[in-house]
């Protein structure tokens, strides 16, 4: 019996020639990130066990960026509880203002992160990095503060589902349309603590930005991680962005998958995420007239340069409609500065939109965006449950950014073919 490209990579961790699902193993650590909510929990908590020093100043990763630049008294105090512990343990990769941007878009771009990495996160969305061919998944600040300190987490070996791209996808389907389609088809708890594997020819036709995507989205189906094969895109973005030595895992020919599912990327239309659920999605032929106040572009999901690009293209020479509120936002400084060199946020505002500094802000209901009771966003976010960006009785819709530009011109969900 083979093993899966996940388990082959927490079978090295671990110091294992083999692992099986549902084994309890404790693997070494690549790399231990936290945010500026998770990490002043975990810092605490290491100080409960007496612990003051971390493994490895390293392959620590701090980065502030929900509640920043500061809005209020609280997150103010968070930040400073982080940047003092970064201080005192000379903490490599602290990330500050100014340098800083949405953490599971920073890491990659930093060369953090690579294939065959174990890496555990006081975040949902840290199984961004599967995109990259490593083990990523987030953790409770608790197992942050343990890893932080012996620089080991303990899991239980996931079992796997198999999701073979086939096609090539049409011109306004993304990364987003495919995770969302298939978030639709399994549920929300369909990958409960599976690792989600990634494989087929498709992959080819899908830049690095649709996999960070799809990869980050793996936790809304319940998911313990996502992973794609390491091909000649994932070597290009590696060469670019990193000069650390990593390893490829590819998974046994009699690996076992607990499912398969084929999915036939040149079928699919763009697709919208309706309330409460990220599961209840429908494609755009069927979002019927569903007037909107706000769009947000952004997040950790979709706030890559790609992301940017496509947005502008649908925005640029059109307005947004009278009385919308559309709020981008890119990811980094680094996708910020190019997205500027590009002339992409002069697109944006001409079209009436605003742009805002690298942050977390409205996904999860921090600022820079929040709604009001009975109001209706559109957004490229991962998350639609109730109140998660602001009033219970307000209405999330998640959506790629082509369609979430779309909307933006129309007043309503509308299809980039329809602008």
């Amino acid at each position: 019996m083979g093993m899966t490209m996940t388990q082959k990579i927490l079978a090295h961790g671990a110091g294992l020639d083999k692992v099986e699902a549902g084994q309890l193993i404790m693997s070494k650590l690549d790399l231990v990130l936290g945010n500026d909510i998770t990490s002043p929990v975990a810092i605490k908590e290491m100080g409960k066990f007496n612990k003051t020093s971390v493994f490895d100043k390293d392959k620590i990763a701090l980065v502030p960026d929900h509640f920043v630049p500061n809005k209020d008294i609280k997150s103010a105090e968070h930040c400073k509880c982080v940047r003092e512990f970064a201080r005192r343990n000379d903490i490599t990769n602290y990330f500050e203002v100014g340098e800083m941007g949405i953490e599971h878009a920073l890491l990659p771009e930093k060369g953090l992160t690579v294939p065959g990495d174990v890496i555990i996160g006081a975040d949902s969305h840290t199984c961004t990095y599967g995109a990259l061919g490593a083990f990523s998944t987030g953790v409770g600040s608790t197992d942050m503060a343990a890893g932080m300190a012996t620089g080991e987490a303990w899991f239980k070996v996931p079992a796997a589902i198999r999701f073979v791209l086939k096609g090539k996808p049409a011109k306004w389907v993304s990364g987003k349309d495919i995770i969302l389609h298939i978030i639709g088809m399994i549920g929300v708890d369909g990958a409960l603590y599976k690792s989600m594997e990634f494989v087929g020819d498709g992959i080819q036709y899908l830049s690095m930005d649709d996999r960070f995507t799809i990869s980050n989205m793996a936790i809304e189906a319940g998911g313990k991680n996502g992973i794609f094969p390491v091909d000649d895109i994932t070597k290009e973005y590696l060469k670019e962005h990193t000069t650390r030595e990593w390893t490829a895992y590819e998974a046994d020919e009699d690996a076992v998958y607990d499912e398969e599912y084929v999915i036939e990327l040149d079928k699919l239309k763009p697709t919208v995420s309706f309330p409460h659920l990220p599961e209840n999605t429908h494609t755009i032929d069927d979002c019927g007239d569903i007037a909107i106040d706000q769009v947000v572009i952004g997040s950790c999901t979709n706030g890559r340069i790609a992301d940017m690009r496509t947005a502008a293209e649908i925005l640029k020479g059109r307005h947004i409609a009278k009385g919308m509120r559309c709020i981008v936002i890119p990811a980094t400084q680094k996708i910020y500065m190019q997205a500027m060199e590009e002339g992409l946020l002069k697109i944006f505002i001409e079209a009436g939109a605003v742009v805002s500094t690298p942050t977390c802000g409205p996904c999860l209901g921090g600022y820079m965006g929040i709604l009001a009771e009975g109001e209706r966003c559109v957004s490229t976010t991962n998350r639609n449950f109730v109140g998660r960006m602001g009033h219970i009785k307000s209405e999330i819709y998640l959506a790629s950014p082509a369609v979430a530009a779309a909307s933006a011109i129309a007043g309503k969900i509308a299809s980039p073919e329809d602008i």
